[in-house]
């Protein structure tokens, strides 16, 4: 978000730092987490959490986990397309792939925090 601010007053060399600062920072997440959940599946035989809310919380839970996958495997090719544009200078096409990373990044990140707040924190009545 940040980066977005940036770059709408102007602070192209900012916003070029603050994205890249963030996609190393998303690389790094990645990065974790498969190794934790690696290390999960290898020492306890699961790499997942079963979530365990029934009825219609878990029908919105699997459609908030099934759209953040797929939109997720997505993510690191657009991004990749969109640092490379802005780094070659290719400002209009920079902007217009830009406008399409943006939203699903940003979906992406939050929908994986209500994920996770829905699996270790949402304690089912």
């Amino acid at each position: 978000m940040t980066g977005w601010v940036l770059i709408r007053r102007g602070h192209r060399d900012a916003h070029k730092t603050m994205m890249l600062v963030a996609f190393v920072t998303s690389i790094l997440f990645l990065v974790v987490y498969l190794v934790y959940h690696g290390a999960m599946l290898h020492y306890t035989g699961e790499g997942q959490v079963k979530f365990q809310g029934t009825g219609a919380v878990r029908a919105v839970y699997f459609a908030i986990l099934i759209t953040h996958v797929v939109l997720a495997v997505a993510v690191p090719v657009l991004a990749i397309v969109t640092i490379r544009r802005g780094l070659r200078q290719q400002w209009e096409a920079h902007r217009r792939i830009a406008r399409i990373t943006f939203p699903i990044w940003v979906y992406v990140s939050l929908t994986g925090v209500i994920i996770y707040l829905m699996l270790y924190h949402w304690k089912p009545l």
